[in-house]
């Protein structure tokens, strides 16, 4: 997911955006524990992602702010 096509998007496309990387994530982990995950990057590129989608989510509410 690349920050240009998050920028297209609207504040409520965002939040349901991490909302679902959250539960991504959540299940990544699960499977870590119980040993069921094959692709270990998965995790680290989920958590990315949050990251990503939050970074553009607070730009657009600060720019919303002014």
């Amino acid at each position: 997911m690349k920050a240009s096509e998050l920028r297209t998007k609207d504040v409520a496309a965002l939040e349901k955006e991490v909302k679902d990387l959250l539960k991504a994530h959540f299940g990544l982990r699960m499977q870590k524990a119980t040993q069921q995950l094959s692709n270990h990057s998965m995790l680290g590129q989920t958590r990315r992602d949050i990251a990503r989608v939050k970074t553009v989510l607070a730009q657009k509410k600060k720019e919303a702010a002014k």
